[in-house]
């Protein structure tokens, strides 16, 4: 049995050998890319991170392919309806990150709101003592909505209780009981859009939330509203975030993650790609308006990175492996 752990830190490497002596593992930091995935034609598990798109193309070129493990728990970088077809497993890490994404997104809040980053970064430019830009907004008192009341949505709802929050929540699947436990009021899409201080989001991204925040519903949103995006970029629409910025409907905006994410990471590579949408040209060029606001904070898609939860996301993913060898696959998406 052969091995591909691809995106890889030194420290797994370790870890990986001591717990799975029997497979021989290809061990390295580089993505899995239709340009080398000829190099490795004999793997019969891949263990890919978020950066590595895994699509018929590259499949096709795993002809030994039985498993599929993906490090994180979003799986939408894969092609999982042609992984089914061709008879190959996929499994996630479920959880890992709850308590470190939950804690990163009220981080990203408090930036936001009490101007945190901005009151350092004049330290650092200009050693400047003045407070006449710098004045922010309490947590305090204001409605938070909640997009998605999952491990993660839910966490969030109760650090935000613990500064004083009102909560509104939209779930396709509301839980009834955590609502009464923690004074949560569930409503549609729309109606917390009117009525929530501040929006923060967390849904996997799928065809039925891809665009969720759009051109048309960002118009809904209470003047002078923050968002806070540590989901997936896919879920709101970057020409609707330019619109309600630009018209003033959100004072400001938090960021963890963007779309085209990945391109703006590799964009020399995006010059020379042979196939490129207009719209993704588009979308790229609106990231990067994004990236100069001042109103904007932007984060490289961190709010998984602890020391905790990357241990927990090495360990789960030798979890899938094991007992995918024993004929018993976990964690399985497709």
């Amino acid at each position: 049995m052969k091995l591909g752990f691809f995106e890889a830190e030194g420290w797994e490497k370790e870890i990986l050998e001591k717990e799975l002596p029997e497979i021989e593992i290809y061990f390295t930091s580089e993505r899995l890319t239709k340009e080398n995935v000829k190099n490795f034609q004999d793997l019969d598990i891949l263990s890919i991170f978020i950066s590595s798109e895994i699509d018929k193309e590259i499949i096709d070129n795993l002809p030994n392919l039985k498993l599929i493990t993906t490090r994180s728990t979003g799986y939408d970088h894969i092609d999982c309806n042609y992984c089914r077809e061709r008879g190959i497993l996929v499994c996630n890490v479920p959880e890992y990150g709850t308590k470190t994404v939950a804690e990163w997104t009220i981080g990203l809040m408090l930036n936001l709101m009490r101007k945190i980053y901005y009151a350092i970064d004049q330290i650092k430019e200009s050693e400047s003592f003045d407070l006449k830009n710098l004045r922010g907004e309490e947590l305090y008192g204001k409605t938070l909505g909640v997009i998605g009341t999952g491990r993660i949505g839910k966490e969030v709802i109760k650090l935000a209780k613990a500064f004083g929050m009102n909560i509104l929540a939209y779930d396709i699947f509301p839980d009834e009981n955590f609502a009464k436990e923690y004074n949560v009021t569930y409503t549609s899409l729309e109606e917390l859009l009117k009525n929530s201080d501040v929006i923060t989001i967390h849904v996997n991204l799928n065809p039925s939330t891809y665009h969720l925040i759009n051109k048309e519903n960002i118009k809904l949103i209470k003047p002078g509203a923050y968002l806070i995006n540590t989901a997936r970029g896919g879920i709101v629409e970057t020409e609707a975030l330019l619109y309600a910025l630009k018209e003033g409907i959100l004072k400001g905006v938090a960021l963890d993650v963007l779309e085209e994410e990945t391109e703006i990471k590799e964009e020399l590579e995006l010059l020379v790609k042979k196939e490129i949408k207009d719209e993704e040209i588009k979308t790229l060029w609106q990231n990067h308006i994004l990236m100069k606001m001042p109103n904007v904070l932007i984060t490289p898609h961190n709010a998984f990175n602890s020391k905790e939860a990357v241990e927990r996301i090495l360990l789960t993913t030798i979890e899938n492996i094991k007992n995918f060898l024993k004929g018993n696959a976990i964690n399985l998406v497709n």
